[in-house]
This record gives C-alpha cells, structure tokens and sequence, in this order.
C-alpha cells in the first residue's frame, strides 16, 4: 500500500512558489490515500471474482464483475501513472509542461468511479481542482503558454496507454475468457 509521500523539489528552485509546495505536497498525500482506498476496492473485488469464476452458472455477473475489476485497475494504473509524474517534478517550469493533461485524466477517472466510489470520485475531483489551480500558478510565475488542444491530445494518449496494460493484465489474470 502506498504511504506518506514526499516530493524531491530543491527549495531553492522554487523560492517564488511558496504556495505551490504545500499544495503539491497535499495533492500527493491526497493521490496516495486516493491510491489506497482503489487497492483495497480491487483486492475486494479480484477475492470476490475468484468465487464468481468457480461457479460457470453465472456467467453475465461474472462478466460484469470482471469489467468492475478492469475498471478499479484502469483507475489504479493511471493514478500510479500520474504519482510518477507529480514525483519526477523537481522544478517550477516542469509543472506547466507535465500537469496540464493530468487534470483531465483525474477527470476521466472520476467520472469512471461515480457510482462505484462515490467519496473516492469526489476526492479525485477535489485533486483535480488543486492539481489545475497549481499549474495556473505555476504558468503565471513562468509565464508559460498552453495549448489546451495539445493537452487534449496527450491525456487521451496517455488514458490509452494504460487502457491497454491493464487490458493485458486482465487477459492474462483471466486467460480462458474471451473479452473482446
């Protein structure tokens, strides 16, 4: 399970940003809890699926309880995906070039959890709520530019790429099914 999370970002690179550090610093621990709550969902729902695929009898539950464990994963994947990103920012200018397609991407994932998660669904909008006012404040300090179309384009990119390792995973968690 995830724990306390630190970001590696030199005060000194940053000493313009007094109020960027702190909500960056919230925004992590809030991805890590975030974090920990889906991986409990999904070792629940993976203990739950192993019984549903003994019994051949019910096969439609069966289907939808895999799609529900596709989806805990997809959101994991992603959330670990974007964990990543936040740890590797050591300076002010790489928030406007790296965050600015996070904050659909937490949208979209959200919206996935809505009605399976709904407190964890409102935490993930809450971080994209912080994680967007830090890379306005971040782009006012630098005085970057975005090109939201561009950023369109990354987070569908990057929503993709993880669609296809957690379908991967599925597959092979559960060889004998056909999902596609």
């Amino acid at each position: 399970m995830s724990g306390q999370y630190s970001l590696s970002i030199p005060s000194a690179n940053i000493s313009q940003t007094p109020t960027i550090v702190p909500r960056l610093y919230y925004s992590n621990n809030l991805l890590g809890k975030i974090i920990d709550v889906l991986e409990i969902k999904k070792l629940d729902v993976k203990k739950s699926n192993i019984l549903l695929s003994i019994d051949s009898d019910n096969e439609p539950d069966f289907t939808k309880a895999i799609d529900l464990e596709r989806t805990v994963s997809f959101c994991i994947e992603t959330l670990h995906q974007i964990q990543k990103k936040i740890d590797a920012i050591s300076r002010i200018d790489e928030i406007p070039k790296i965050f600015p397609c996070l904050v659909p991407v937490i949208r979209t994932i959200s919206a996935q959890l809505v009605e399976i998660l709904p407190d964890t669904s409102r935490q993930l909008s809450e971080l994209s709520v912080h994680l967007g006012s830090i890379v306005l404040d971040s782009a006012t300090i630098t005085k970057a530019h975005f090109d939201f179309s561009q950023s369109n384009i990354e987070s569908s990119l990057f929503l993709d790429e993880v669609k296809l390792i957690v379908d991967s995973k599925i597959s092979k968690q559960y060889p004998h099914l056909d999902f596609f």
